[in-house]
């Protein structure tokens, strides 16, 4: 198994689709989700393997579906949206398969059909749920919304064998475990965060994530663009934060350079929007500021530019609260970024704030806020943005150890919706054990299981189920540099964190997580990802 710093399998980055489904009538009693079976009577996976658990499963192992050489895609007609999900899903199926895979909007008779249909007509789906279903001649994803479509196709990717996923041709019957899905999520934000400040990662390595956090549902990933090492974002109206703090030298222990352009920002933007993922970007303020501080010290209260830091220390820097030019530069910021994105969320940081007082950054919140607002977009910080009293129409993502957050729970009741990202369990550069050579250990030591024993809506007292937006599994880069490093602290325990944000509560359970996440090993394999094979795994 991969470690990190061993070289990439060769693999073909794989696209993210969705399917539609038929009903179909099992005479196979409904299956719940927590449980898993053995495969299916063809010997490829069973419908109840799939990460996260779905809503209800029902097999009908008379109904296993042969995809071949005449197999099309029939997509929604006059659905330019359907149409690109089954794009999408052609291309990731072309490659071990071999097959043509046309995509159609209307299928040829008697010949097998991957079917991705609008119209479920069901309320429980909502945007982003799914009915699929598999016959002997059909496999039908039908649902709601596009979104929905491709949330299906994530779920048949995993209904076929491992294989699907190699980069090259792969000689072996293609098969579909037989019977009904239906599917939704339970949470509506679903998030992978991954810190470009410390760190650089280029756009090719965040599309690569894109992909990979994609597969299992997760619909935001938080780009985390600005701290005290470095700024990685261009802002035409302020360009020295670039030019200066992007350059050379910017990153932890004197790596660098790297930033995104506007250009390259908006296609990743626009590739992670064909995957339904949405772009949060971040600008960390009222401290991790230094960087931006270097480039212009106008933003210091003394008018001194401080020193580049490139160590990992924080809540050193902040913001001069009292200053004109601070909210300028807040605005500016704020205005540029929200113009090339087309999400509902401004991330405004607010943590670690040590260097700002409790007034003045009360008094920064108040101003800052609503200004997110007026670019119409949602606020969103972490936790200690609570403290202020303009928070109760913003978001606050809990980073916290403990199971109490007064400011957290009062803010709920007038408002505040809430992303939950406890350190001790979701942040993903937390090492797995004392050995591991990657990662930091402050909140955490976080094995598989760890970061799957909880629920977000029992995590915080005060905050309950419906004051829960959502989850996300943070992943800050301080010694972080290669695709290979984020996807050894990411992989296994990202889908951990994406089942909790995806499928009920009552499908939680560990032995049948393990089993399913043991399956899935072998897909990474062959999409060459660099998994670290926790001993806590029965890996296949």
């Amino acid at each position: 198994m991969a470690i990190p710093g061993m070289s990439r399998l060769i693999a073909t980055a794989a696209l993210t689709l969705p399917l539609l489904t038929i009903p179909h009538q099992s005479a196979a009693a409904p299956h719940s989700a927590g449980a898993v079976q053995s495969g299916s009577p063809s010997g490829g996976p069973a419908l109840s393997s799939v990460i996260p658990a779905p809503v209800a499963v029902r097999p009908d192992p008379r109904a296993t579906f042969r995809l071949g050489a005449l197999t099309v895609i029939r997509t929604q007609p006059g659905s330019d949206a359907a149409r690109s999900v089954g794009d999408l899903i052609a291309r990731e199926l072309r490659p071990a398969t071999g097959f043509g895979l046309p995509v159609l909007p209307v299928a040829p008779r008697a010949v097998p059909t991957i079917s991705l249909l609008l119209g479920a007509r069901d309320y429980r789906l909502g945007d982003e749920g799914y009915r699929l279903t598999v016959s002997p001649t059909s496999v039908t994803i039908r649902a709601n919304k596009a979104a929905g479509l491709f949330a299906g196709t994530r779920t048949l990717l995993q209904l076929l064998p491992a294989e699907i996923d190699s980069p090259r041709v792969v000689r072996r019957v293609w098969t579909v475990a037989g019977g009904d899905i239906v599917d939704y999520p339970r949470f509506a934000y679903r998030g992978a965060m991954l810190d470009e400040a410390r760190h650089f990662h280029t756009p090719s390595e965040v599309k690569a994530y894109i992909d990979e956090i994609g597969r299992f549902k997760v619909n935001y990933l938080h780009l985390h663009l600005s701290d005290d090492q470095g700024w990685r974002i261009q802002i035409d109206s302020w360009p020295r934060l670039t030019s200066v703090s992007g350059g050379a030298g910017t990153g932890v222990d004197g790596e660098g350079p790297g930033f995104l352009t506007k250009a390259q920002y908006k296609d990743i933007v626009a590739y992670a929007a064909k995957r339904y993922v949405t772009i949060v970007p971040e600008i960390d303020m009222p401290g991790h500021v230094n960087a931006a501080q270097v480039a212009y010290p106008s933003l210091t209260c003394d008018g001194v530019a401080p020193a580049p830091r490139t160590d990992t220390e924080v809540g050193y820097s902040s913001l001069c609260i009292g200053s004109d030019t601070t909210y300028r530069f807040v605005e500016d910021v704020i205005r540029e970024l929200a113009a090339i994105t087309p999400g509902p969320y401004i991330h405004i940081g607010g943590d670690e704030a040590q260097a700002t007082s409790d007034a003045d950054y009360i008094a920064f919140q108040q101003r800052v806020l609503p200004l997110v607002a007026k670019y119409s977009k949602t606020a969103y910080g972490w936790n200690e943005i609570a403290k202020a009293p303009a928070a109760s129409t913003a978001v606050a993502q809990f980073w916290g150890t403990g199971t109490t957050e007064p400011d957290l729970a009062a803010a709920v009741t007038t408002g505040t919706k809430v992303v939950m990202s406890p350190a001790n369990k979701a942040y993903l550069d937390m090492k797995y054990n004392p050995s591991t050579p990657l990662g930091q250990d402050w909140a955490a030591l976080i094995e598989v299981r760890d970061a799957y024993g909880w629920d977000p809506a029992t995590r915080v007292a005060g905050v309950g189920e419906n004051a829960v937006l959502g989850v996300e599994a943070p992943l800050w880069s301080e010694t972080l540099r290669t695709l290979d490093d984020i996807e050894f602290m990411a992989f296994p325990r990202l889908p951990a964190i994406a089942e909790l944000g995806w499928s009920p509560r009552s499908t939680h359970d560990w032995d049948s997580f393990a089993a399913r996440l043991g399956t899935y090993g072998p897909r990474w394999t062959q999409q060459g990802v660099n998994f670290y094979p926790s001993p806590q795994i029965a890996w296949s």
